[in-house]
Parts: C-alpha cells; structure tokens; sequence
C-alpha cells in the first residue's frame, strides 16, 4: 500500500521575497505589515500576506487601494522570481537529499511518496516528520499523508505549522465533507455559483449526483466533484535530477546599457558552455536571471523545441529576453535548468528500407517532443485518454486523462 504526502509552504513567495529583509516579518502590525507587489501590467492586487497583515485586516486578493485604506502603513514587497526559483530548489534537493522522491506542483507544494523511507525512518509519521525537519522551522511547513493527492493536500492544508496530518484509509470522503469549497480549484464565479444555491462545503457538493453537476457546471464542476470525493490515486512521479550548471556575473555598479548586458550575457555563455559537468550534452532548458536595482529580481526560463548545444542558436534564443529586464542590473545569471540525455543527433544518410525503421523513427520524435513538452510544463502535463465508459451520456465521463511516462 502506498500513501501520498503532500508538504505546503503557504505564502511561500512571499516568505522567500523577505528572506534577505527578515525585519518586516517580525515588525508589529501597528508599525510594518508586508504583501506582495503585483507584476507590471497586471491588475493591482494584493497577493500574499503576513500574520501581522491579517491582523490589520488585510487579506489575499484585495485591491490594493482597498489594502492601504486598511492598513495604511502597509508594506509592499517587490516581487523575487529568482529567490522564490532559488529557495524552492534548496527545498526540493533537502528533501531529496532524505531519500524523498519529490514530484513538485508549484513553489510551496510538493508530493512525495512515504512507501520506500517508512522502514528507513520508522514509520509513517516518523518519515513525514524527517520531510518536515528537512525543509526547516524557518518556512513553518505542514504535512498531510492520504491514499489519494487531493487529500493529501486538503490533509496539509488544514494542519498546523510543523504538523504532519494523516488520513486513514477509507475516510477520506468524512474528512474532507466539512472543509470549506476554497480548496477546490476553481474560478471565483464557480464559489459564487455554489454558495448561491446552498453548496459551501465539499460534503455538500460530494452528495449531489455527478451528472447533474457536470450538467451545470461543466468539466471544471465534474472535476470538482471527484476532488471532494478524494480525488485520484495517481502514483507520485518523482523529478529526474536538475542539471547543477550556473554562471553569474556580478557588476560594480548598476548596468542598464544594452550593450553592456549583451556582452556580460556572451561571456557567460561561453564560460557555461566550457564547463566540463556537461560533458557535451545540449540544452534543453536554460534561465536567464538577473538581480535588480533597488531591491527584487527579474527571471525568464526557455524550452527550447529541440536541445541546443551550438553558442549561436543560444545566443538568439536567450538574448532577445535581455530586452524584457525593467530595472538596471546588479548581478546575471544564466543557468542550465536541463540538459539533454545524449550528445547529439544522427541524421539519416539514406531513406529507410523497412516500414518498421520509419516508425522507429517516428516514435522518437514524438518521445522527444513529449520529453521537450514536459521541461517545458512540468510533470505529469502530457497524458493519454483512456475510454473508460463510452456508453455514458456525460462526455466527461467516458474517458479518463492517464500521465503518459513516455
């Protein structure tokens, strides 16, 4: 029997934006509250807060206007993609580093599988404690452990800082039927939608009839049903091993001269394309990051369609984002995210004879495609439709979406 763990950071950009100014979170709410500042061009609302902003009344989602009327003192910490990417992958190789198979879904969550460490570590409880130790006290995580994802997650939602929550088997469905719909992924019209016709709990919406749901609601709503039964079984899919490749260049003082970066950002290519750890393998996915005047960062991550190895293609893939950089530069970064499994390609010197070689051939390409898709979405993005039930009268229910490895 396995069991799914699921170990939740709340706030956890937030939490990783304030690592380098750890005063605004101890200050009193009366004095410095802090939340997250929204990207540019983005509608202004308030993202995720302190203990101490709660208190002040102000909540995750406001509008910002509406936020400082609250709060007048509050704080708005500008945004750090490259300290959440950075912080996030120190969590993810500590708990990899304790013999966890870590499948992440976003920063601030991440599942894992408990079956191969429990006789490792003692136990069910012990392992999930050992996950939490490893992430640390500093991130205040919690954990939850069930035989399905989402209630594991629901689980991890509602425990307490530092606290591993477990659901037996076969209770799943009386432990999420009080928790309120907001653990549902679903649009904010969805909520509404529900709560006028009387349905706040997902008990409420587990007991009414499937079909009638879909029929209102459509797919989101048939997949909100399954989640407040408990959601999949799915089998956790650990990540493979990012590639440890960086080069960073640090400025005496603040560069915003586009010739400058383009510069600094070829001699870093060619100071990571040297580097012998990569023994030749192309790219298939690189970041380019860059600390910002002023306080946060900026950060951009490219799939690229087929790995690349040559400094050319590389340099026209990854320059052109030196233009998007909205602040001068203190410090960049380039990094490998992943590389490619082989060295390169053999083109075919002669058309193939056999109908079996052309297919050979076609069945590599779309693995290769599938393998570029999933650097590029994550894990668990690219999946298969299996008919299940196709004498069913409700389209959603007549085929399942089955992760496809390969």
């Amino acid at each position: 029997m396995f069991v799914i763990a699921c170990l939740l950071i709340p706030g956890f950009e937030l939490r990783a934006a304030l690592r380098q100014r750890p005063r605004l979170a101890l200050e009193p709410a009366a004095l410095h509250v802090a939340a997250l500042a929204p990207l540019a061009g983005t509608e202004p609302l308030i993202g995720a807060v302190t203990a101490a902003a709660e208190l002040a009344g102000v909540q995750p989602g406001m509008r910002m206007g509406e936020a400082l009327a609250t709060c007048p003192g509050l704080v708005l910490v500008e945004q750090d993609p490259a300290a959440v990417e950075r912080e996030w992958e120190g969590v993810l190789r500590r708990l990899e580093d304790s013999g966890f198979a870590v499948e992440p879904q976003e920063p601030g969550r991440v599942l894992f599988e408990t079956k191969g460490v429990e006789r490792l570590y003692g136990g069910l409880e012990a392992a999930l404690e050992r996950a939490l130790a490893a992430v640390g006290t500093a991130w205040d995580p919690r954990a939850g452990a069930a035989r399905r994802r989402f209630a594991a997650l629901a689980a991890a939602s509602v425990a307490r800082p530092g606290q591993a929550l477990v659901v037996a088997d076969g209770k799943e469905q009386s432990f999420l039927a009080p928790l309120p719909l907001s653990l549902l992924p679903l649009p904010a019209a969805r909520y509404a939608e529900l709560e006028g016709l009387g349905v706040r709990k997902l008990g409420e919406l587990a007991a009414l009839p499937g079909g009638a749901v879909a029929e209102r609601l459509g797919p989101e709503g048939r997949r909100a049903w399954a989640l407040a039964h408990g959601g999949e079984q799915g089998r956790v899919r650990g990540r493979r091993p990012t590639a440890e490749l960086a080069e960073a260049l640090e400025f005496p003082e603040a560069i915003a001269n586009e010739l400058t970066l383009r510069r600094a950002f070829g001699a870093l290519l060619d100071r990571l394309l040297a580097r012998p750890e990569r023994a030749g393998r192309p790219l298939r996915k690189a970041a380019l990051s860059a600390t910002l005047v002023g306080g946060g960062s900026w950060r951009r991550t490219v799939t690229f369609r087929e790995p690349i190895a040559e400094r050319a293609r590389l340099r026209a893939a990854l320059g052109s984002k030196l233009l998007e950089i909205p602040a001068p530069v203190l410090e960049l970064r380039l990094e490998a995210v992943e590389l490619a499994e082989s060295t390169g390609q053999q083109l075919e010197l002669v058309k193939p004879e056999h109908v079996q070689s052309g297919a050979d051939e076609v069945n590599a390409r779309l693995s290769e495609g599938l393998r570029q898709v999933r650097a590029s979405t994550g894990s668990g993005s690219v999946c298969a439709v299996v008919e299940v039930a196709p004498w069913s009268r409700i389209p959603e229910a007549r085929a399942l979406f089955v992760p496809r490895d390969e």
